[in-house]
C-alpha cells in the first residue's frame, strides 16, 4: 500500500492534465470577463436568433469582416441603414430605372424654343421691322396708310422655295420671288377709339424651320401709328 501512494504520476499525465485546465479555464476565463473572440466560436454556429435585438455595435465587430455572404439576402432594410449614408458610389448606375417624370426629358431638344416680341411702336409709313428671323423665314411688322386708314400688317418672307405661311391670309406656296407675303393686318379708321386685335400666324420651310406666332396689334389712325406684341415658338 506505501509503494502504491508512493508513485508518483508520469509526465505524459501532468502534460494532459495541465492542458485540460487550461483549455476549460480559458473560455471559462472569456465567458466570465465577456472576452470571446472568434476563436472560441466555431464557424457558421451564431444564427441570428443568438444576437439581441439592438445589441450587436458596430464596434463588436472586426473592420472589414463582415461580407455579402454573411448576411441573408433581401434582410438588410432601409431601417438598418443610417441616414444619408448611401452615397452614389454604392450604388450600380446601370440597374436604377429611369424616373417617370424623366422622360420627357428624351425629347427636350425637339421641343420649340421661344421668342417674345416687347411692345414694338411703328410710325405709319416707315420702313417694316423684322421681328424674327428663323432659318430663312423672316416675320415683318409694318404700319401702313390706306387713304385716310391706318392698318398694322405682319409679313412673311423666305428664302427658300416651296415654303408656306397662313393666318388671316394663307399663302401654301410661296419663294424668294414673292417678297414680302401679307399675312394678316388690322385696320383703323380715323375716329376714336383705336382698333385693337390679336393674330395668330406660322410660316414654314422644307428645311423644317417653322415658327408660329401670336400677336397683338393696335392700329390709330388719328395718331398714325401702330403698336405691337407678342409671341412665338420656333421649331427645327
Amino acid at each position: 500500500m506505501k509503494s502504491i501512494l508512493r508513485r508518483r504520476p508520469s509526465p505524459a499525465l501532468v502534460i494532459s492534465c495541465v492542458a485540460l485546465f487550461l483549455s476549460l479555464g480559458g473560455v471559462s476565463y472569456g465567458v466570465a470577463t465577456g472576452f470571446i473572440d472568434s476563436r472560441e466560436i466555431r464557424n457558421n454556429t451564431i444564427a441570428s436568433t443568438d444576437v439581441r435585438n439592438n445589441t450587436l455595435r458596430t464596434q463588436d465587430i472586426r473592420n472589414n469582416e463582415v461580407r455579402g455572404f454573411d448576411i441573408r439576402n433581401s434582410s438588410v432594410q432601409g431601417r438598418d441603414v443610417a441616414f444619408n449614408t448611401i452615397t452614389g458610389a454604392d450604388i450600380s448606375e446601370s440597374s436604377l430605372g429611369k424616373v417617370p417624370t424623366a422622360a420627357q426629358a428624351d425629347t427636350a431638344s425637339a421641343l420649340p424654343s421661344f421668342r417674345t416680341f416687347g411692345p414694338t411702336a411703328l410710325a405709319e409709313g416707315a420702313a417694316p421691322a423684322a421681328l424674327l428671323t428663323h432659318g430663312p423665314l423672316t416675320l415683318l411688322a409694318a404700319c401702313e396708310a390706306d387713304g385716310v386708314n391706318t392698318e398694322a400688317k405682319l409679313y412673311v418672307q423666305t428664302a427658300e422655295g416651296n415654303s408656306a405661311a397662313g393666318g388671316e391670309f394663307d399663302n401654301p406656296s410661296i419663294g424668294p420671288g414673292d417678297g414680302s407675303v401679307l399675312l394678316a393686318e388690322v385696320i383703323d379708321v380715323p375716329a376714336a377709339p383705336r382698333t385693337a386685335e390679336d393674330r395668330s400666324v406660322f410660316a414654314s420651310a422644307p428645311s423644317a424651320k417653322a415658327f408660329t406666332a401670336q400677336l397683338g396689334l393696335i392700329s390709330d389712325a388719328i395718331a398714325g401709328s401702330c403698336l405691337l406684341h407678342g409671341h412665338a415658338g420656333l421649331e427645327g
